[in-house]
């Protein structure tokens, strides 16, 4: 069964990337952690600090998940250890493919928790700097295993061991890895995108500033 194996929170800690102060090293929170949607440039996540607002946190970006599975095989490719929260993630999953999750898909976490997919991790010069290896946005691209923001439907408590359960997988085929891939080296992805009603206004644009308007379904 898909299930959280850990629910991950960060503190502001000096960072040697521009921002200078970073909250991507998160860690496992032990007991109930609450999640809700959070105001403009906040986490989600109770606990969990984010220092550039201008380009993360919000409602379409209140929680970070990425899959066990996926942070198993970057082990194998790096050959090091990466714990939970390691790419900092809020959620370390397990048994779910977080990256073929359709956007609009709705996860059960718990009795409350209720999140949609919204958007894949776009890589920065933060998780380079954090990552310490040369050419880290270029290889976590190529790969395209960006791992899942989620925007808070209904607020919850959650903690590791809980169940996750899709309870709605849209009709189209839209899913993160998609987007992620349309987004940077597969740009002939781009129009397929735009079935995807639950798209978030900033994509949307960004499909639309590329492709001819009457491709908008919308």
């Amino acid at each position: 069964m898909a299930h959280v194996l850990s629910v991950n929170a960060g503190t502001a800690r000096p960072i040697a990337a521009k921002s200078g102060r970073s909250g991507i090293d998160k860690r496992p929170v032990e007991g109930p952690v609450a999640i809700s949607a959070p105001g403009a440039g906040r986490s989600g996540v109770a606990g969990d600090e984010i220092c550039d607002t201008e380009h993360h946190g919000g409602a379409d970006q209140a929680v970070y998940a990425y899959a066990r599975e996926d942070l198993d095989g970057w082990e194998r490719e790096l050959g090091t250890r990466l714990p939970s929260g390691a790419f900092g993630e809020n959620l370390t999953t397990s048994g779910l493919d977080v990256c073929g999750a359709r956007v609009g898909e709705r996860w059960r976490i718990g009795a409350d928790l209720l999140l949609q997919v919204t958007d894949p991790r776009t890589p920065c010069k933060t998780f380079a700097a954090w990552m310490e290896r040369q050419g880290w946005v270029k290889t976590f691209t190529r790969r395209a295993l960006p791992g899942a923001y989620l925007r808070v439907l209904e607020a919850g408590t959650i903690r590791a061991g809980d169940p996750v359960v899709v309870e709605h997988r849209p009709d189209h085929e839209v899913t993160v890895a998609m987007v992620f891939q349309a987004l940077t080296l597969r740009p002939e992805l781009l129009p397929g995108l735009l079935a995807a009603d639950d798209l978030t206004a900033d994509v949307r644009a960004r499909v639309l500033r590329r492709v001819p308007v009457e491709l908008d379904p919308a």
